[in-house]
């Protein structure tokens, strides 16, 4: 067993691992807004929504999760003749390391799970949903699939949701081809009936679903390990991985090894979608040449990142290494994050009630008019959002001497101003779609624009929010400056 710090330094080489998923896709949907009044038609709530977001949930988390550790994803799924086939698509394809075989099935509905909040509360889940095997010319599809790709990858994901594709019959035949071709496959099991796992390599199942599973209690250590036991002793598995929630997981594998690691999350916001991380993580450890206990150890990590986390969420590789080396679950190295991992930290702070603003710019060489509109900036919000514009889209911008300071050096600076909480650098023109993932409260430009010039106004207005137009440091540029560095 690696230390953590050993651990640590094994995450990076992670990159890269490549990890067939199977399994069924679905789209995870958000509806935030407020609740103000009751029905006159009924005694229900009235949401009046805000705004809305999409994600791919399912065995489709389970690849987003992938992607987050810089594993190479191999994806087999099925979907429906509808929009929402379309939106997955593009979701998918918004991950261009993802390998994909998204087979339509017509007839069929592409499931959706749609959750309602108000505030922090969700109100109500609706889902919309096909429950069948599907069609054998499809199910034939996957296994051609699954051929083509098998000799490429290190391990086997198969996500199970009771949707369908992993229906006995197709389950057997993918761990029959797992174990000819030497590749160990992790089931994320769904439903009560273990036998069609048989001769998988590693199942992942939680407490609820143990217990379901072997008809055993499983109140504590004991408990757990006796019934993983009758799991591999029935079905021919080399090890469970049983997720416990609060009391972390426990490993349990063929020749009598057993660990027990304690939970790491520091504060629980959301629980949807860590089963995902956990197996997407033991996985890519397994694929990476890690061992299970390893392997395990970073799951628990992972899992106690992304339950702090909201909606189905992942743990990227850079946030498993910071709490490893540093035992938090969230990363306090920087402030600096990818758009990806910015949007995840943006909805944790508005989870907490927190207020988001945001700003953006070149910000060449930081000079006091620029700390003053921060200073501004942050004055209305609670937390402050920088948008930064990356050296290409600078060049384009301002000309080809320009920047004089690269993304990275401008970002850090940035970074250790106490008014600025997250720095995200983007690649487009304008901020518009960074503003639009992000969603912040406030927005903040300098008064030399109008409401009606600043790019993503219309954004935050239309979901409620306000933008705000800073007043400018007089005798502060930074073309002023380079000119009188050149004179």
């Amino acid at each position: 067993m690696s230390d953590p710090s050993q651990l640590a330094t094994r995450v990076a080489s992670l990159e890269g691992a490549a990890v067939l998923c199977v399994g069924d896709v679905m789209l995870d949907r958000f509806v935030y807004g407020d609740v103000e009044r009751i029905s006159p038609e009924a005694p229900i709530p009235v949401l009046r929504v805000l705004r809305e977001s999409a994600m791919l949930g399912g065995a489709g988390n389970v690849v987003r999760n992938l992607v987050a550790l810089g594993a190479k994803p191999y994806f087999v799924t099925v979907l429906g003749d509808d929009a929402a086939a379309g939106e997955v698509t593009r979701l998918v394809g918004e991950h261009p390391e993802v390998v994909s075989e998204l087979i339509v099935e017509d007839g069929r509905l592409t499931t959706i799970k749609t959750r309602y909040f108000a505030g922090s509360q969700q109100l109500l889940r609706a889902d919309h949903e096909t429950l069948r095997v599907p069609a054998e010319a499809i199910q034939a599809r996957i296994l051609a699939a699954v051929d083509d790709w098998l000799p490429s990858v290190g391990v086997v994901v198969l996500s199970d949701y009771g949707k369908g594709v992993l229906a006995a019959p197709m389950v057997r035949a993918l761990i029959e081809r797992c174990v000819r071709a030497g590749r160990p496959v992790l089931v994320d099991p769904k439903g009560t009936d273990y036998s069609i796992y048989a001769g998988a390599t590693l199942m992942t199942p939680n407490r609820k679903e143990l217990r379901e599973a072997t008809g055993l209690p499983v109140g504590n250590d004991e408990e757990i390990v006796a019934a993983c036991r009758q799991l591999i002793e029935a079905f021919g598995i080399h090890g469970v991985l049983a997720t416990r929630s609060q009391h972390g997981m426990s490993l349990v594998l063929a020749q009598g090894e057993v660990h027990h690691l304690p939970a790491e999350a520091r504060e629980v916001f959301d629980v949807s979608g860590a089963g995902d991380t956990v197996v997407a993580t033991m996985a890519t450890a397994i694929a990476g040449g890690l061992d299970a206990v390893d392997a395990a150890r970073l799951a628990n990590v992972a899992a106690g990142i992304v339950v702090g986390k909201v909606g189905t969420a992942v743990a990227y590789g850079s946030d498993v290494a910071a709490a490893l080396l540093h035992g938090e679950t969230e990363s306090k190295d920087g402030k600096v994050l990818p758009r990806n991992a910015a949007v995840d930290q943006v909805e944790r702070w508005r989870r907490r009630g927190q207020r988001i603003g945001f700003t953006n710019g070149c910000f060449d060489l930081l000079h006091p008019g620029h700390v003053s509109l921060l200073d501004q900036a942050k004055s209305h919000c609670d937390r402050l959002v920088v948008g930064l514009n990356s050296d290409r889209s600078v060049q384009r911008l301002k000309g080809a001497s320009r920047p004089i300071q690269s993304e990275t050096a401008r970002a850090t600076v940035l970074a250790s101003l106490a008014s600025v909480d997250l720095v995200v650098i983007f690649t487009e023109d304008t901020p518009l779609e960074l503003i639009t993932s992000l969603q912040p409260e406030v927005l903040v430009k300098g008064a030399d624009y109008t409401v009606e010039q600043v790019v993503g106004a219309e954004v935050v207005q239309r979901a409620g929010g306000k933008v705000v137009l800073a007043q400018l440091a007089a005798g502060h540029s930074t073309t002023a400056t380079i000119a009188r560095m050149n004179k």
